[in-house]
């Protein structure tokens, strides 16, 4: 497919800079584009650049406040589409419903499949995730979806640490998790040690029940996809220092972290260091010494530029 010109990033107003360090990557401007709210709290969203035929990339992950940021990212693909954009892809680096993807009780909804559908019939074309719970939630889209993943940046900042290769064990926080965190142990040469853990009916409370594998004397490697409140991290913290590890990473792509959450696992006394992405916004409250951030920009910039080129997506993590 020809379009006009390179491509074109714009952003809502979820992660400007994320969409600003894209731009940096791409060595491009980024698209101007007017938002507000009318007084009967409706937003609008216009374009100020022509995209007639251009091939246009929205950036949009919908972290908090997320159903504002999930309505502005479907009226934005509107306002592209009824702009003639000649394809349109959302790039949602952070899609917030994925954990709703299933019905796992009765009378409930599967609100990740309602999403995608919305983002669908708004009229994006394609749409870019990145690690996402689920894996099936890629199914959810009848849009092309491409699936990043932030595993081989993440594993090469610990690479990159001064611990002894003896020393780590990489370990799944549950057993939902185990066949990420054997993958990012395999990448590490690292063991690969396991929580057994109950959560505790819809609320976030987690009762961790046991340690699988050998963590004594060693530094211990907490590896997630998404962290939200903290208290499973918490926990296995807490279990790992009784089963004798030495110190604890803390590892996940996403980064939610509601309210004091970020203070309450920087205060754990034998983590040393929360190792995060930027799929969402770092607000103030997430902010400590502890806490590292690594930039997806180099990898959706680079995704795009393979996807507006035509060249594959997946070579990036052969």
């Amino acid at each position: 497919m020809l379009f006009n010109g390179g491509p074109m990033i714009f952003t809502g107003r979820a992660h400007s800079q994320l969409a600003e360090d894209i731009c940096e990557y791409l060595e491009c401007d980024l698209g101007n584009a007017e938002f507000s709210k009318f007084n009967n709290d409706n937003t609008f969203v216009r374009i100020m650049d022509n995209v007639r035929h251009r091939d246009v990339f929205i950036i949009q992950p919908t972290s908090y406040p997320v159903n504002d940021n999930i309505m502005e990212m479907l009226i934005f693909i509107d306002a592209a589409r009824r702009a003639s954009a000649g394809r349109i892809t959302a790039v949602m680096p952070y899609f917030s419903y994925a954990r709703t993807d299933k019905k796992d009780q009765p009378r409930v909804p599967i609100t990740g499949r309602l999403i995608a559908d919305l983002v669908a019939t708004a009229g994006a074309d394609r749409v870019i995730l990145m690690d996402l719970h689920a894996a099936q939630v890629q199914g959810f889209f009848s849009t092309v979806v491409d699936e990043l993943t932030a595993l081989p940046m993440l594993a090469d900042y610990f690479l990159n640490k001064d611990i002894p290769e003896e020393d780590l064990v990489v370990v799944a926080p549950d057993i939902g998790s185990s066949r990420r965190s054997r993958v990012f142990a395999s990448r590490l040469e690292a063991p690969l040690a396991i929580i057994e853990k109950r959560r505790l009916g819809n609320n976030d409370r987690v009762e961790t029940l046991n340690v699988i594998g050998n963590v004594e004397n060693k530094y211990a490697l907490l590896f997630d996809d998404e962290i939200n409140t903290g208290s499973t991290m918490i926990a296995a913290a807490n279990i790992l220092a009784d089963h004798g590890s030495k110190g604890v990473y803390a590892c996940a792509t996403h980064a939610v972290l509601p309210g004091d959450a970020a203070q309450k696992l920087t205060a754990v006394s034998n983590l040393n260091e929360l190792v995060i992405t930027d799929t969402m916004p770092l607000e103030e409250r997430k902010k400590h010494p502890k806490v590292k951030v690594v930039s997806i920009a180099p990898l959706v910039g680079e995704a795009i530029k393979r996807i507006h080129e035509g060249r594959s997506v997946g070579a990036l993590f052969r």
